[in-house]
């Protein structure tokens, strides 16, 4: 294997070039070294003969970079050691390389690229989080509508842990209540996120599953790929790739949105892996954000890793979610159920009731959590509508026990609105619409025509 080696100064140089020599018996060919810090056992002004070219980083993360780019290598080792590559440090480094798809090794652990080529036949967006229950699939249902209104025939591809054994399409306006229910009874998983992206979207979508999740976000399987060839047999202008929990796509995109809540752990963006995925990333949504000064401290050290790993080409929309009403439940006393917790979902209730004139005579934050989601429900008042998220158990519980009630069932949207700046959420979603599209013209895919009676609006939003 053709690498580069990371070094540092806290070792002699005699221990280093014996270092790279005993990589050289053990296989690696060693195309250079950098030298990514430390001057305790060297003058960096006069870089030691460690027996290969000897690259002195300035920064280490530009510098890898640049070398891969020169010498494209299958891998980077990494032979330097703490306190020069510290925990953060390193994980900067393994950022930089699996972007790049180079393995990352070391004495005792490889990291391989999460995405395997090749790229798919149409322009690509990615909606990745860093966790569950960021809000993917509300900002993914976002960017479907925002190219559907172009007239991009998009297509959503959900990968989730309850997805189909093999890729299942769900048509345009094809949910319903009734299929839900018949999902269930057939055992299976009636809110997986694919069927919530053709509800709440209204585009076409296909189910994809995967299983486990590794540091970089790769599944350990999943049917992402055949999902992709199923749709792109249906001549899509763009497709949508939605992420699951903090697992990525393994498949190649033009364009990438990271959805990060304002609650989020800031070393979630700015180590572990996270600069894996800004690094990946063309925009970033900071979502369930009611005000942005009340959540100062962590959206503030949020916002400053985000600078810190990608500087000010990284555009950042702060926003939060709004409960939408697929139909109208003006002057109805309602039933609420909703995976949010606490403040949010008494807001959720709030706007509910001021924006959509309902009155909420009762609601449950424990969409996910069966017992005590029949536990709520069964000892409501009277309500004519059941309003509730298609997630966890919405199906199997919430829907059945109102419909045994005799009440109507109506499904929520939660849509993201902007609660700062002055770019709108479907402003910012056009723009990584169009960047999708021009990176994807790029490497050679068409302009998609737009269908029969339609203007061409293509893909610039």
């Amino acid at each position: 294997m053709r690498v580069l080696a990371l070094v540092d100064g806290e070792h002699y140089p005699p221990v280093t070039r014996w270092g790279l020599e005993t990589a050289r018996e053990r296989g690696y060919e060693v195309a250079a070294a950098i030298l990514v810090g430390g001057t305790e056992k060297i003058d960096p002004r006069r870089p030691p003969d460690v027996g290969v070219p000897l690259l002195v980083a300035g920064t280490a993360t530009e510098t890898l970079r640049a070398a891969i780019l020169e010498h494209r290598p299958e891998g980077v080792l990494d032979l330097s050691d703490e306190p020069v590559l510290g925990y953060r440090e390193r994980m900067a480094l393994v950022a930089v390389a699996l972007v790049a798809g180079v393995p990352y090794l070391g004495p005792d652990f490889r990291l391989d690229p999460p995405i395997d080529p090749p790229a798919l036949g149409a322009a690509t967006i990615a909606v990745i989080g860093t966790g569950k229950r960021t809000g993917k699939t509300a900002v993914a249902g976002a960017v479907a509508r925002a190219a559907d209104a172009q007239g991009l025939r998009p297509i959503v591809i959900a990968m989730g842990r309850g997805g189909p054994p093999e890729p299942e399409v769900a048509e345009r306006d094809s949910v319903s209540v009734e299929r839900l229910i018949s999902l269930v009874k057939q055992g299976r998983h009636a809110a997986s996120d694919y069927l919530e992206d053709a509800l709440m979207a209204g585009v076409t979508t296909i189910g994809a599953r995967r299983a486990g999740g590794g540091l970089a976000g790769r599944p350990f399987a999943s049917n992402v790929r055949e999902a992709a060839g199923l749709a792109l047999a249906r001549g899509p202008g763009l497709l949508v790739l939605e992420g699951s929990g903090a697992a990525v796509p393994p498949v190649p995109w033009d364009a990438g949105v990271l959805v990060v809540p304002g609650s989020a752990p800031p070393e979630y963006l700015g180590g572990y892996l996270g600069p894996f995925r800004l690094l990946l990333s063309d925009l970033v949504f900071f979502t369930m954000v009611e005000n942005p000064d009340d959540g100062f401290g962590s959206l503030s050290a949020l916002r400053s890793h985000v600078r810190r790993i990608r500087g000010d080409d990284l555009p950042i929309i702060v926003t939060n979610f709004r409960p939408v009403p697929l139909g109208d439940v003006r002057g109805r006393t309602v039933f609420f159920t909703t995976t949010a917790h606490g403040p949010a979902a008494a807001r959720q209730v709030e706007h509910l009731e001021a924006e959509h004139g309902c009155r909420v005579v009762g609601w449950s934050p424990r969409l996910a959590d069966r017992a005590g989601l029949t536990e709520d429900i069964d000892g409501a008042s009277d309500f004519e509508v059941l309003l509730t998220e298609l997630k966890a158990a919405a199906i199997d519980i919430a829907c059945n026990r109102a419909i045994q009630r005799g009440a109507q069932v109506m499904f929520v949207d939660n849509r993201a609105v902007a609660v700062e700046g002055d770019t709108d959420v479907v402003t910012a979603l056009n723009e990584a619409i169009g960047l999708a599209g021009r990176r994807a013209e790029e490497r050679g895919v068409p302009r998609p025509e737009a269908p029969p009676g339609e203007a061409d609006e293509g893909l610039e939003g």
